[in-house]
């Protein structure tokens, strides 16, 4: 767990609108920064676009009805003689394939948005293994600051190998085999954590307090990523922990919420505390099974196109209710948040949430490679944007936990203070029928 550190977003884990090739609204890793070092943006825009063919003989295309004229001879030239450049005179061989990424990322780093890139179609194959939630990997949640580019464990799952190997949550990733974790965006940072089953992971780790570097080589295995947990407490009250938005989470969490009252939950905490968001489909389809009749996000664009996700009539959760938050919980945790809060369906308890009101549009391209774009902001139902400042929860209470935390140890929620804060809050309440 985390209370009160520092922002982070792989918080690469966005909420997602993933769009084929229609008009919906929507290594060479030394040379690819070589690369985005000498050709200026203008030069990245040309290649990208020159070398995928979309270019008419004009110069131009169009989407949405915009136009980009970029293209001229100068241009080509001039990419032309920078890349015999570095082919005759870098230190080592080339693979133009990789100066031709390097251009593609290079277009997309300009934007200086951390949530917009570029993905190759291994990078692309990597992010939708991750959205299935089941790859081979440690069993680990990542995230890295948009800005530091600094990574670090914000959670580690029970029994599996990150466990196993002595990983803890608030650990900093130094090295992922000989590569430096803040040299690349998390999404293809963990392509290289990935890998065979039973084949091993070189990880440099900083633990605050404990040591500077340590090495840790964690066995791979296949990781089946649980997106809700649940459990009965005291006194009728149900938990149910939602650790990330994937695509069976709404299924996940309606079948958890029937178990728990069929065995007499009568109130209910939600622990959305570092669950870095996902997708927007899924959280949406979670608010409706929650709330009652009404607005539960919307999306604008720059043209001031807007898109709503609305809660239906056919049922709600007419329970008394409290929800976990900490700086950790972001995107899809905060459209969750935001619409408890605004229907002043609970009460929220914790610290002040990551604060990222963007939305990303991943758009598969025709060589399957795919990019993920920064298209629009989103709204809490009564119109906040809460981009770069997050959720104040209602109750302000920073985490401390009494329980045995070493390697192996079963997490104790009763000795969990906020939890136990919820519990008190929730015994004052009186129970309804759902």
């Amino acid at each position: 767990m985390e209370q009160g550190k520092e922002d982070r977003e792989e918080l690469q884990k966005t909420e997602v609108v993933v769009m084929k090739s229609d008009h919906r609204f929507s290594k060479g890793f030394l040379a690819g920064v070589l690369c985005m070092a000498c050709v200026m943006l203008l030069l990245a825009a040309a290649a990208i676009f020159w070398l995928h063919g979309w270019i008419s003989p004009g110069g131009s295309i169009s989407y949405e009805g915009v136009s980009a004229n970029i293209v001229d001879g100068s241009v080509r030239a001039k990419i032309n003689d920078l890349t015999a450049l570095i082919k005759a005179y870098y230190y080592e061989d080339v693979d133009e394939e990789d100066l031709t990424e390097g251009l593609y990322k290079g277009l997309f780093a300009s934007l200086e948005d951390p949530y917009s890139a570029y993905y190759t179609e291994e990078e692309y194959e990597e992010m939708m293994i991750s959205a299935s939630a089941q790859y081979n990997g440690i069993g680990a949640v990542l995230q890295q600051d948009p800005e530091t580019m600094r990574v670090k464990i914000v959670k580690v799952y029970e029994g599996t190998p990150a466990e196993k190997a002595g990983l803890k949550s608030e650990d900093t990733v130094i090295m992922v085999e000989d590569i430096d974790a803040r040299s690349m965006e998390l999404s293809e940072l963990v392509t290289h954590i990935r890998g065979k089953e039973n084949s091993k992971v070189r990880l440099v780790i900083s633990r605050e307090g404990a040591f500077s570097e340590r090495v840790f080589r964690v066995k791979r295995a296949q990781v089946d990523v649980p997106t809700v947990e649940q459990m009965m407490l005291e006194d009728t009250i149900g938990l149910i922990v939602i650790n990330e938005f994937g695509k069976a989470t709404g299924a996940d969490f309606k079948a958890a919420v029937e178990s728990l009252q069929a065995e007499g939950m009568e109130k209910m905490i939600v622990d959305l505390r570092d669950n870095p968001g996902g997708m927007l489909e899924s959280v949406t389809e979670v608010m409706d099974y929650i709330l009652p009749e009404g607005l539960i996000v919307y999306i604008e664009d720059k043209y001031g196109n807007r898109q709503e996700e609305k809660s239906d009539a056919e049922h709600y959760l007419d329970l008394p209710m409290a929800v976990l938050i900490n700086g950790n919980s972001a995107s899809c945790s905060e459209i969750f948040a935001g619409a408890i809060r605004d229907y002043d369906y609970g009460i929220l308890i914790g610290t002040t949430t990551f604060g990222k009101g963007v939305v990303q549009t991943v758009r598969p391209l025709a060589d399957n490679s795919a990019i993920k774009l920064t298209t629009a902001k989103y709204f809490t139902p009564k119109g906040e944007n809460i981009h770069g400042t997050g959720i104040a929860p209602d109750i302000e209470l920073k985490y401390k936990y009494s329980g045995t935390i070493e390697a192996g140890a079963s997490y104790d929620y009763t000795k969990d203070n906020q939890v136990k804060r919820a519990v008190k809050e929730l015994k004052k309440m009186d129970a309804k029928g759902p």
